[in-house]
């Protein structure tokens, strides 16, 4: 969840190098520096963590949510021959893919910015 909310978050505040370079690692518990997580650092529509958003995401969960959205996009929805845990992923995802597009709906956005996000 982490990783699927963090992609349509603004992330421009969140790159390493300018992190290091403002001297924000320790404030926002890097998890590469094996800080212990305290407090919320980061948190979006309810999903939250105690680390970097950046550090915490990991590439099976980037993974996850690539191979989720492309098989959105183009209309696969079989789960034949995926392992227990992608597929719960993949329900994970869809829950909060159509939170995304109720949010935008209610918001006035079109149906157009609705399907921008399952692109």
């Amino acid at each position: 969840m982490v990783a699927f909310h963090f992609q349509f978050a603004n992330q421009a505040g969140w790159k390493c190098d300018a992190c290091r370079k403002n001297g924000l690692e320790i404030k926002r518990r890097c998890g590469w520096l094996g800080l212990k997580p305290e407090g919320v650092v980061w948190a979006r529509k309810g999903v939250a963590t105690r680390s970097c958003p950046k550090s915490y995401v990991t590439a099976e969960s980037e993974g996850l949510v690539e191979e989720f959205l492309v098989r959105r996009r183009l209309g696969e929805t079989g789960v034949e021959g995926f392992s227990a845990r992608q597929v719960e992923a993949f329900v994970i995802l869809n829950r909060e893919l159509r939170g995304e597009e109720t949010l935008t709906r209610r918001r006035g956005g079109t149906e157009e910015n609705a399907e921008s996000l399952r692109r």
